[in-house]
């Protein structure tokens, strides 16, 4: 599976030439034009149409570049897809999923893109990104990140999972009667868990208030702790936090190399900082380690 960063998923309309530019310059890691919920039904093939010539004429750096067609089920989902891919297919490293529900529908995306590789002789794998924001795909997530040896990651879809599993305020609690907890701890939790399970990062999903800069980042901490490497961005402000989040500090890089350094000096477990270092713990730093290195391989 192909390794790439995504601290931050900035979201764009596809219908918006002006936003999309501003996104291509931004320090997002991976940019979406968002093809799905963010364009009106009598703009989709238009918006279309806006999105492979950009894809083809930007300069994207080393930015993850990404398109969020239409679901499965959708009339413009196999036009999406035939359409990006044949005329800016070289251009194009992920595609997003959205509704996904079972792996059949994961499975009609995967026909059509190793129908389009073949015959357009691609040679760079188009990733796949699936979002789970439907209580069907919640209840299948495990089954659902083994199902497509194209699949690069989980995302959790908030607003649409909300409403599928029946949330009475929605994606953001009313003050007044706010959850004793996190809400969403289990759902983040199982969707990391299945994800890892299978080798795929797990993304947590959007959050609503672009002017509350403090809640974005309490909740991409949150979802850092739990294991997941990185959070939608909606609105290029929520940019910044989410790099910072999801990216290990001076002080993790430094003790992550003392702890790796001092397992590799010893025969077995040692004790390092006042800490057990065992093949266990140097997994654990090991990983804040190779983050470190993409990181700065992608800020270059």
């Amino acid at each position: 599976m192909t390794t790439r960063l995504r601290r931050s998923e900035l979201a764009v309309p596809a219908s918006s030439e002006k936003m999309i530019r501003k996104a291509a310059a931004s320090d997002a890691d991976l940019v979406f034009l968002d093809l799905e919920d963010a364009v009106a039904p009598a703009d989709k093939e238009k918006a279309r149409e806006l999105a492979i010539r950009l894809l083809n004429e930007l300069d994207w750096g080393q930015r993850v570049r990404a398109v969020r067609v239409n679901d499965a089920q959708s009339p413009w989902a196999h036009d999406d897809v035939i359409e990006v891919i044949t005329r800016a297919g070289q251009n194009l490293d992920v595609l997003i999923l959205p509704k996904i529900k079972a792996p059949r529908d994961v499975w009609f995306f995967e026909t059509l893109v190793d129908q389009l590789e073949t015959k357009l002789g691609l040679t760079r794998r188009i990733g796949f990104e699936i979002l789970i924001e439907e209580a069907e795909a919640l209840g299948r997530v495990e089954e659902l990140a083994g199902c497509s040896p194209r699949l690069e990651a989980l995302i959790l879809g908030f607003g649409d999972l909300a409403a599928s599993l029946g949330f009475r305020y929605g994606h953001v609690d009313d003050p007044a009667q706010a959850y004793p907890g996190d809400p969403w701890h289990h759902a983040r939790a199982r969707l990391v868990a299945a994800a890892r399970s299978h080798g795929l990062e797990a993304i947590d999903g959007p959050y609503p208030l672009i002017g509350d800069t403090d809640g974005y980042r309490t909740q991409a901490i949150w979802a850092s702790t739990l294991g997941a490497t990185g959070k939608w961005a909606i609105h290029p402000s929520q940019i910044d936090p989410a790099n910072d989040v999801f990216s290990p500090t001076e002080q993790e890089v430094t003790i992550a190399r003392h702890m790796c350094a001092a397992q590799e000096s010893s025969a077995g477990a040692a004790a390092a900082q006042g800490a057990l270092v065992d093949a266990a713990t140097t997994r654990l730093f090991g990983a804040v380690l190779d983050r470190a290195k993409l990181i700065e391989e992608r800020t270059r």
